[in-house]
Protein backbone atom coordinates (compact mmCIF):
# COMPACT_ATOMS: atom_id res chain seq x y z
CA UNK A 1 0.00 0.00 0.00
CA UNK A 2 1.89 2.86 -1.74
CA UNK A 3 1.37 6.10 0.88
CA UNK A 4 3.96 8.81 2.56
CA UNK A 5 3.48 9.49 6.48
CA UNK A 6 3.13 12.43 7.31
CA UNK A 7 6.10 14.50 8.42
CA UNK A 8 4.63 15.78 11.32
CA UNK A 9 3.72 12.28 12.14
CA UNK A 10 7.28 11.03 11.47
CA UNK A 11 9.04 13.83 14.11
CA UNK A 12 6.93 13.53 16.59
CA UNK A 13 7.22 9.78 17.25
CA UNK A 14 10.83 10.53 16.83
CA UNK A 15 10.31 12.90 20.10
CA UNK A 16 8.45 10.58 21.56
CA UNK A 17 9.93 7.41 21.17
CA UNK A 18 13.51 7.88 19.91
CA UNK A 19 14.34 7.65 16.64
CA UNK A 20 15.46 4.24 16.70
CA UNK A 21 12.09 2.63 17.66
CA UNK A 22 10.16 5.27 15.52
CA UNK A 23 11.93 3.89 12.34
CA UNK A 24 11.61 0.95 13.08
CA UNK A 25 7.47 1.35 13.31
CA UNK A 26 7.27 3.32 10.22
CA UNK A 27 8.99 0.48 8.35
CA UNK A 28 6.22 -1.57 9.31
CA UNK A 29 3.89 0.63 8.89
CA UNK A 30 2.77 -0.28 5.04
CA UNK A 31 2.24 -3.73 6.36
CA UNK A 32 0.75 -3.11 9.57
CA UNK A 33 -1.91 -0.67 7.57
CA UNK A 34 -2.80 -3.35 5.21
CA UNK A 35 -3.34 -6.01 7.68
CA UNK A 36 -5.55 -3.20 9.21
CA UNK A 37 -7.89 -2.42 6.30
CA UNK A 38 -8.16 -6.02 6.03
CA UNK A 39 -9.02 -6.76 9.15
CA UNK A 40 -11.59 -3.80 9.23
CA UNK A 41 -13.86 -5.29 6.94
CA UNK A 42 -14.58 -6.55 3.44
CA UNK A 43 -14.82 -3.85 0.85
CA UNK A 44 -13.07 -0.74 2.52
CA UNK A 45 -11.64 1.38 0.03
CA UNK A 46 -8.72 3.70 1.20
CA UNK A 47 -9.16 7.09 0.06
CA UNK A 48 -6.16 9.40 1.24
CA UNK A 49 -3.87 10.08 3.98
CA UNK A 50 -5.68 12.75 6.47
CA UNK A 51 -2.70 15.46 6.44
CA UNK A 52 -1.06 17.33 8.31
CA UNK A 53 -2.63 14.18 10.45
CA UNK A 54 -2.09 14.08 14.78
CA UNK A 55 1.34 13.26 16.05
CA UNK A 56 0.44 10.05 17.63
CA UNK A 57 -1.08 7.92 14.87
CA UNK A 58 -1.24 7.64 10.74
CA UNK A 59 -4.86 8.31 10.07
CA UNK A 60 -6.49 6.78 6.67
CA UNK A 61 -9.91 8.27 5.22
CA UNK A 62 -11.75 5.20 4.11
CA UNK A 63 -15.16 4.33 2.51
CA UNK A 64 -16.98 1.02 3.98
CA UNK A 65 -18.91 -1.32 1.73
CA UNK A 66 -22.44 1.10 1.89
CA UNK A 67 -20.30 3.85 0.69
CA UNK A 68 -20.33 4.96 4.49
CA UNK A 69 -17.02 7.62 4.88
CA UNK A 70 -15.21 6.96 8.10
CA UNK A 71 -11.22 6.91 9.19
CA UNK A 72 -8.77 4.51 9.72
CA UNK A 73 -6.56 5.31 12.96
CA UNK A 74 -3.00 3.28 13.30
CA UNK A 75 -1.28 3.75 15.98
CA UNK A 76 2.13 2.60 17.75
CA UNK A 77 1.58 0.20 20.76
CA UNK A 78 2.91 2.48 22.96
CA UNK A 79 -0.19 4.93 22.42
CA UNK A 80 -2.14 2.22 23.43
CA UNK A 81 -5.19 1.91 21.11
CA UNK A 82 -6.51 -0.43 23.07
CA UNK A 83 -7.02 2.07 25.92
CA UNK A 84 -8.72 3.98 23.43
CA UNK A 85 -10.97 1.63 21.82
CA UNK A 86 -12.50 0.55 25.43
CA UNK A 87 -13.19 4.98 26.55
CA UNK A 88 -14.70 5.31 22.94
CA UNK A 89 -16.68 1.62 23.21
CA UNK A 90 -17.94 3.02 26.61
CA UNK A 91 -18.56 6.62 25.64
CA UNK A 92 -20.29 5.35 22.33
CA UNK A 93 -20.89 8.49 20.73
CA UNK A 94 -21.57 10.74 23.11
CA UNK A 95 -19.22 13.52 22.94
CA UNK A 96 -16.65 11.65 21.17
CA UNK A 97 -15.96 9.72 18.21
CA UNK A 98 -17.78 6.78 17.21
CA UNK A 99 -16.16 3.57 17.06
CA UNK A 100 -17.56 1.78 14.24
CA UNK A 101 -16.03 -1.78 14.44
CA UNK A 102 -16.38 -4.86 16.70
CA UNK A 103 -13.98 -5.24 19.63
CA UNK A 104 -12.38 -8.78 17.63
CA UNK A 105 -11.19 -6.23 14.87
CA UNK A 106 -8.74 -4.36 16.89
CA UNK A 107 -6.24 -7.20 16.51
CA UNK A 108 -4.70 -5.29 13.97
CA UNK A 109 -4.05 -2.36 16.90
CA UNK A 110 -6.38 -0.37 14.56
CA UNK A 111 -9.32 1.84 15.19
CA UNK A 112 -12.00 2.09 12.31
CA UNK A 113 -14.11 5.47 13.55
CA UNK A 114 -16.85 7.67 12.12
CA UNK A 115 -15.64 10.21 9.99
CA UNK A 116 -15.05 14.01 11.11
CA UNK A 117 -14.07 17.14 9.49
CA UNK A 118 -10.23 16.59 10.49
CA UNK A 119 -9.50 20.13 9.28
CA UNK A 120 -11.72 21.51 11.44
CA UNK A 121 -11.36 22.05 15.27
CA UNK A 122 -11.91 24.15 17.87
CA UNK A 123 -9.21 26.23 17.27
CA UNK A 124 -10.27 27.44 14.23
CA UNK A 125 -13.06 29.66 16.71
CA UNK A 126 -12.67 32.61 18.32
CA UNK A 127 -11.03 32.13 21.94
CA UNK A 128 -14.02 32.68 24.02
CA UNK A 129 -16.12 30.71 21.77
CA UNK A 130 -13.70 27.75 21.70
CA UNK A 131 -13.81 27.56 25.21
CA UNK A 132 -17.45 27.21 25.93
CA UNK A 133 -17.83 25.11 23.14
CA UNK A 134 -14.77 22.78 24.89
CA UNK A 135 -16.89 23.24 28.03
CA UNK A 136 -19.95 21.67 26.70
CA UNK A 137 -17.93 18.84 25.21
CA UNK A 138 -15.88 17.67 28.05
CA UNK A 139 -18.43 17.61 30.44
CA UNK A 140 -19.95 14.64 28.38
CA UNK A 141 -17.33 12.47 29.00
CA UNK A 142 -17.01 12.61 32.03
CA UNK A 143 -19.20 9.76 33.66
CA UNK A 144 -18.45 6.65 35.80
CA UNK A 145 -15.81 4.39 34.13
CA UNK A 146 -16.59 0.75 33.26
CA UNK A 147 -16.64 -2.14 35.67
CA UNK A 148 -13.25 -3.61 35.86
CA UNK A 149 -11.73 -1.35 33.17
CA UNK A 150 -8.09 -1.48 32.14
CA UNK A 151 -7.22 2.48 32.58
CA UNK A 152 -4.44 3.80 35.09
CA UNK A 153 -5.30 6.50 37.68
CA UNK A 154 -4.17 10.11 38.02
CA UNK A 155 -2.36 8.92 40.59
CA UNK A 156 -0.23 6.21 38.71
CA UNK A 157 0.04 8.52 35.50
CA UNK A 158 1.34 11.58 37.09
CA UNK A 159 3.59 9.32 39.51
CA UNK A 160 5.23 8.06 36.38
CA UNK A 161 5.90 11.48 35.39
CA UNK A 162 7.57 12.53 38.38
CA UNK A 163 11.34 11.12 37.71
CA UNK A 164 11.55 13.10 34.24
CA UNK A 165 10.57 16.16 36.41
CA UNK A 166 12.80 15.69 39.05
CA UNK A 167 15.38 14.95 36.19
CA UNK A 168 14.71 18.03 34.70
CA UNK A 169 15.67 19.82 37.92
CA UNK A 170 18.80 18.47 38.46
CA UNK A 171 20.32 18.89 35.19
CA UNK A 172 18.98 22.94 35.39
CA UNK A 173 18.75 24.13 39.02
CA UNK A 174 16.63 26.82 37.92
CA UNK A 175 14.09 24.92 36.89
CA UNK A 176 14.00 23.23 40.70
CA UNK A 177 11.50 25.85 41.87
CA UNK A 178 8.67 25.44 40.07
CA UNK A 179 9.45 21.60 39.46
CA UNK A 180 8.97 21.50 43.58
CA UNK A 181 5.93 24.08 43.45
CA UNK A 182 4.19 21.34 40.89
CA UNK A 183 5.03 18.00 42.78
CA UNK A 184 4.07 19.92 45.85
CA UNK A 185 0.75 20.60 44.22
CA UNK A 186 0.30 16.89 43.28
CA UNK A 187 1.38 15.90 46.91
CA UNK A 188 -1.65 18.14 48.12
CA UNK A 189 -4.19 16.94 45.35
CA UNK A 190 -4.17 13.53 45.79
CA UNK A 191 -4.61 13.82 49.60
CA UNK A 192 -7.83 15.15 48.63
CA UNK A 193 -8.86 13.67 45.74
CA UNK A 194 -12.54 13.88 45.35
CA UNK A 195 -14.46 11.76 42.39
CA UNK A 196 -13.06 8.46 40.26
CA UNK A 197 -14.38 9.79 36.64
CA UNK A 198 -13.36 8.39 33.27
CA UNK A 199 -11.56 11.29 31.58
CA UNK A 200 -10.19 12.05 28.26
CA UNK A 201 -6.79 12.67 29.46
CA UNK A 202 -5.36 15.13 27.07
CA UNK A 203 -8.15 17.24 26.23
CA UNK A 204 -7.62 20.54 24.14
CA UNK A 205 -9.13 21.99 21.55
CA UNK A 206 -7.53 20.43 18.76
CA UNK A 207 -9.06 17.62 19.93
CA UNK A 208 -12.75 18.77 19.13
CA UNK A 209 -13.11 18.54 15.44
CA UNK A 210 -16.83 19.06 13.61
CA UNK A 211 -18.39 16.61 13.38
CA UNK A 212 -22.21 15.15 11.70
CA UNK A 213 -23.87 13.35 14.05
CA UNK A 214 -22.95 16.50 16.18
CA UNK A 215 -21.49 19.93 15.70
CA UNK A 216 -18.39 18.92 18.01
CA UNK A 217 -17.07 15.90 18.65
CA UNK A 218 -13.77 14.94 20.65
CA UNK A 219 -11.30 12.64 19.61
CA UNK A 220 -7.41 10.74 20.92
CA UNK A 221 -8.26 10.21 24.33
CA UNK A 222 -5.43 9.27 26.84
CA UNK A 223 -8.12 7.71 29.04
CA UNK A 224 -7.08 7.48 32.77
CA UNK A 225 -9.46 7.83 36.14
CA UNK A 226 -9.79 10.91 38.64
CA UNK A 227 -11.03 14.10 38.95
CA UNK A 228 -12.13 16.75 36.35
CA UNK A 229 -10.34 19.12 37.62
CA UNK A 230 -7.07 17.27 36.24
CA UNK A 231 -8.92 16.91 32.69
CA UNK A 232 -9.81 20.20 32.56
CA UNK A 233 -5.83 21.50 33.26
CA UNK A 234 -4.61 20.74 29.93
CA UNK A 235 -7.64 23.11 28.39
CA UNK A 236 -6.54 25.47 31.01
CA UNK A 237 -3.05 26.60 28.60
CA UNK A 238 -4.78 26.24 25.27
CA UNK A 239 -3.33 28.94 22.54
CA UNK A 240 -0.58 29.66 25.59
CA UNK A 241 1.85 30.35 23.11
CA UNK A 242 -0.90 33.65 22.04
CA UNK A 243 -0.62 34.40 25.58
CA UNK A 244 2.95 34.43 25.89
CA UNK A 245 2.97 37.26 23.22
CA UNK A 246 0.04 39.06 24.87
CA UNK A 247 1.26 41.88 27.55
CA UNK A 248 -2.15 40.77 29.77
CA UNK A 249 -1.05 37.12 29.63
CA UNK A 250 -0.43 35.99 33.24
CA UNK A 251 -3.76 37.81 33.83
CA UNK A 252 -5.60 36.23 30.97
CA UNK A 253 -4.41 32.97 32.34
CA UNK A 254 -5.38 33.24 35.77
CA UNK A 255 -9.13 34.08 35.01
CA UNK A 256 -9.56 31.55 32.09
CA UNK A 257 -8.62 29.21 35.50
CA UNK A 258 -11.59 31.27 37.72
CA UNK A 259 -13.77 31.09 34.63
CA UNK A 260 -13.32 27.29 33.59
CA UNK A 261 -13.70 26.20 37.10
CA UNK A 262 -17.05 28.54 37.27
CA UNK A 263 -18.34 27.27 34.38
CA UNK A 264 -17.73 23.58 35.04
CA UNK A 265 -18.23 23.29 38.65
CA UNK A 266 -15.10 22.57 39.38
CA UNK A 267 -12.95 23.66 42.84
CA UNK A 268 -10.87 26.57 41.49
CA UNK A 269 -7.89 25.26 43.76
CA UNK A 270 -7.79 22.02 42.98
CA UNK A 271 -7.68 23.35 38.37
CA UNK A 272 -5.11 25.96 39.41
CA UNK A 273 -3.32 23.34 41.19
CA UNK A 274 -3.08 20.78 38.56
CA UNK A 275 -3.09 23.56 35.87
CA UNK A 276 0.30 23.88 37.24
CA UNK A 277 1.49 20.51 37.60
CA UNK A 278 0.57 19.77 33.94
CA UNK A 279 2.40 22.54 32.90
CA UNK A 280 5.48 21.71 34.72
CA UNK A 281 5.74 18.27 33.39
CA UNK A 282 4.91 19.28 29.96
CA UNK A 283 7.18 22.15 29.79
CA UNK A 284 10.10 19.57 31.00
CA UNK A 285 9.12 16.50 28.55
CA UNK A 286 9.44 19.09 25.95
CA UNK A 287 12.65 20.33 26.89
CA UNK A 288 13.76 16.54 27.84
CA UNK A 289 12.71 15.61 23.58
CA UNK A 290 14.59 18.39 22.32
CA UNK A 291 11.60 21.03 21.60
CA UNK A 292 12.95 23.77 23.71
CA UNK A 293 10.63 26.41 22.21
CA UNK A 294 7.35 24.38 23.60
CA UNK A 295 9.27 23.62 26.64
CA UNK A 296 10.04 27.59 27.21
CA UNK A 297 6.07 28.32 26.29
CA UNK A 298 5.01 25.75 29.38
CA UNK A 299 7.16 26.37 31.72
CA UNK A 300 6.64 30.32 31.15
CA UNK A 301 2.75 29.57 31.56
CA UNK A 302 3.49 27.79 34.84
CA UNK A 303 5.59 30.63 36.25
CA UNK A 304 2.35 33.19 36.04
CA UNK A 305 0.17 30.57 38.19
Amino acid sequence: MGFEPPQRLVRALGEMYGDEAAADWLERLPALTERAVGAAGPDLAVERVAAPGGRSALVLLVRRADGTPAALKIAPPGAEPERERAALAHWNGWGAVKLLDAPESGASGALLLERLHHEVSLRSLPEAKALLEAAGTVRRLWVEPPAGHPFETVAERTGRQTAGMRAAAEADPALAPLVEAALAARTELLAGSPELLLLHGNFRQSKVLSGERAPWLTVGPEPLVGERAYDLARLVRDRAEDLIASPGGPVTARRRVKKLAESLEVEQARLHGWTLFRAVESGTRALAEGRRQMGEVNLEFAGWL
